[in-house]
């Protein structure tokens, strides 16, 4: 038996899971029956299979079993995309992870330890087995991570706001000289899901239209959908006032958006792109267009963190 030493970054967002690599719902089903479509691992006796039905909110993702299933997923899909002989081999992994900045101080030993002294793992994967087994974990500030793919186009300021717009929450972090503020963070129930949730209960109301967070995504992004001008209309203006609410709370809460420079984060930033470049209570801004930079952040912060060893 072999072993391959691997490091697998994970980022495990309210909305998504992303890799390096891949990006996939945080979602998953269980079964005592193999799935007859789509992906499915088998682990501990039981079979899961990837869901675009999102788990509800969870502050604290270690509670139960199924961020842990997700990030085996997340795993093998890395691991899948690599090419490595398989076949008698033990793949150890070292897995850099992270947390909101301001549940990071209360979490990272919890959320690390959910991952650790767990022995090895076999996972049949759509019918090909693996064998796992996690031999490090490491926790790092979210928001600051993403950043850090970015550092040569920061590193002239002397203070950055990052603002992460996930699915549920909205993070906020400081940077002062490339380090980051713990004491000016906050972690926000102001995600856009709380803006679907709006959208879904006012057009329901009025027009008796289910919509789905797919429809509400193509109507902010002004592609083309079946919908009537109406309803897109008031998607458009509940997306301009929910932008403008959440600007607004972070000026109440004393940041200054229009100096130093603001790095927008997350798939709600790029949701909202136009809407917030729009805005005049913004002044240098940009944005991270990659939706995995968390997870490509927290493997460059521990590779620095071995090599400093």
């Amino acid at each position: 038996m072999t072993q391959q030493r691997i490091i697998v970054p994970i980022d495990h967002g309210n909305r998504n899971l992303k890799t390096e690599n891949f990006v996939f719902t945080s979602g998953i089903i269980e079964s005592d029956c193999r799935p007859v479509l789509g992906e499915y691992i088998y682990y501990d006796g039981k079979y899961y299979a990837l869901s675009e039905q999102r788990i509800p909110y969870m502050r604290d993702k270690s509670n139960d079993e199924r961020f842990f299933v997700l990030t085996l997923f997340g795993i093998i899909k890395e691991i899948e995309k690599i090419p490595l002989n398989t076949e008698n081999t033990v793949f150890k992994i070292e897995l850099p992870v992270g947390l909101p900045p301001k549940h990071y101080g209360a979490l990272h030993k919890k959320f690390r330890s959910y991952f650790m002294d767990r022995g090895r793992h076999t996972v049949t994967y759509n019918g090909k087995e693996y064998k796992l087994q996690i031999e490090n974990t490491a926790t790092f500030p979210q928001d600051y991570a993403a950043a850090m793919t970015i550092f040569k186009q920061i590193s002239g300021y002397s203070k950055v706001l990052t603002i992460d717009i996930g699915g549920f929450t909205l993070d906020y972090l400081l940077i002062k000289k490339g380090n980051p503020d713990l004491a000016v963070c906050d972690s926000l129930e102001k995600g856009v899901i709380t803006l679907y949730n709006k959208i879904i209960s006012r057009i329901n109301a009025e027009y008796d239209i289910l919509l789905e967070e797919s429809d509400i995504d193509s109507i902010i992004g002004e592609e083309k959908t079946d919908y009537d001008k109406s309803v897109i209309r008031i998607v458009q203006e509940m997306t301009k006032m929910y932008v403008d609410d959440i600007l607004g709370t972070l000026r109440e809460r004393g940041l200054d958006l229009k100096t130093g420079c603001v790095v927008f984060i997350g798939g709600g930033s790029l949701l909202l792109r136009k809407y917030l470049e729009k805005s005049d209570k913004i002044g240098k801004s940009i944005f991270i267009e990659d939706i995995c930079a968390n997870a490509k952040g927290y493997k460059l912060l521990y590779q620095v963190q071995k090599k400093d060893r």
